[in-house]
């Protein structure tokens, strides 16, 4: 159903590309991270493979997670990209998505990790999965009508729960229009983040000692999907980390806020707690993480990774006001942004409320 793209061989490393677009490195490309959907880092055009609605899969991965990319890429290295193997038909965005779901059925499972690695297309391809028949056919309109709905169904509940928790409210006040406006003139020093925290490593709960959905407590792993929560577990009470928190995956340095306790999957993992109270309030803390990735980001990667040794002499940036941290404006700075992603995830939802009640309709 599905053949490998083949891509021209790029001569760069990840580790020596730039995180932003900037100047000709304007492509992102493809690795075997499953941040940002692997696509991490950017390269040249020129040269490049480029690919765009198509289905991308790890080949040398912690996480064997297939994803639908729906804007320009290219594959750097450790993954690949496939597609529907038919001339005379391309499946929309809505089925590729419903297709990923299937894919990843049989690929993103935890038994398979560094250790026990999947493997790349050869042993994917040979793979078997599950699709929606109608008459002896695979029924794609119901793949576009099951993800229509699907999306439907999420844009209602987000409604409701803005309205229910009064997130509706983005208008800004005039502290928060001020912060933004002010953005630019903030003065920024570097800061040891063993001054600002007290860290320490997590322990290790190896994934087949949990049992998933099990109970309430998150069990948190690297990455970047649903704030590093895996699952909610039932597990020992000696190895729960405190919450109030920042949580950093060792291998993958991805940075969250924890609110609530937690267990940890790997010992690699950091917490870091914050050792002045008036720093302890949520937008605080997610202003502290924002900070830490930022300053951070570009030194650690899969090849080197973050460690307890490593991040005693890490710096963060944080904004100062008479020469001292500045709390309020990491506070107010924090909510301005808060409101105005609200805002755009409030009016995007009520886009995609009227387009897909549109398509819906016309599908049946």
């Amino acid at each position: 159903m599905f053949e490998r793209i083949k891509t021209n061989k790029l001569l760069y490393k990840a580790d020596n590309l730039p995180k932003c677009a900037t100047g000709k490195y304007t492509l992102p490309c493809l690795t075997s991270s499953f941040n940002n959907q692997g696509l991490n880092y950017y390269v040249p055009r020129n040269g490049a493979t480029i690919l765009k609605d198509v289905i991308s899969i790890p080949s040398n991965s912690d996480v064997y997670r297939a994803y639908f990319q729906s804007r320009e890429f290219t594959v750097l290295s450790d993954a690949y990209a496939i597609r529907w193997k038919s001339d005379e038909f391309m499946p929309s965005p809505n089925q590729y998505l419903f297709m990923v779901m299937c894919i990843n059925k049989v690929t993103d499972l935890p038994i398979y990790s560094y250790k026990n690695k999947l493997g790349g297309w050869n042993v994917v391809k040979d793979k078997y999965i599950q699709l929606p028949k109608s008459d002896g056919k695979i029924n794609f309109v119901f793949m576009e009508n099951f993800i229509a709905e699907l999306e439907a169904q999420h844009v209602a509940e987000l409604e409701a729960y803005f309205s229910v928790t009064g997130l509706n409210d983005t208008q800004l006040s005039i502290e928060e229009e001020q912060v933004l406006m002010d953005f630019d003139k903030i003065k920024w020093e570097e800061y040891k983040i063993v001054d600002i925290f007290v860290i320490k490593n997590t322990h290790n709960i190896l994934s087949q000692d949990v049992k998933y959905n099990s109970g309430t407590v998150p069990y948190l792993g690297a990455g970047t999907k649903d704030n590093s929560v895996i699952s909610f577990v039932s597990y020992k009470e000696s190895c729960k980390e405190k919450g109030q928190c920042i949580f950093i995956a060792g291998k993958t340095f991805v940075v969250t806020y924890q609110k609530e306790d937690f267990y940890s999957n790997d010992s690699h993992n950091l917490v870091l707690y914050v050792k002045d109270d008036r720093l302890k309030r949520k937008f605080s803390q997610l202003a502290l993480a924002t900070c830490i990735y930022k300053s951070l980001n570009n030194k650690y990667s899969w090849g080197n990774s973050i460690s307890f040794h490593k991040i005693q002499s890490d710096m963060v940036f944080l904004p100062v006001k008479n020469g001292e941290i500045d709390f309020d404006f990491m506070r107010t700075i924090i909510s301005a942004v808060h409101k105005l992603v609200i805002k755009e995830v409030f009016l995007n939802a009520d886009r995609k409320s009227k387009a897909t009640r549109k398509g819906v309709s016309n599908n049946k």
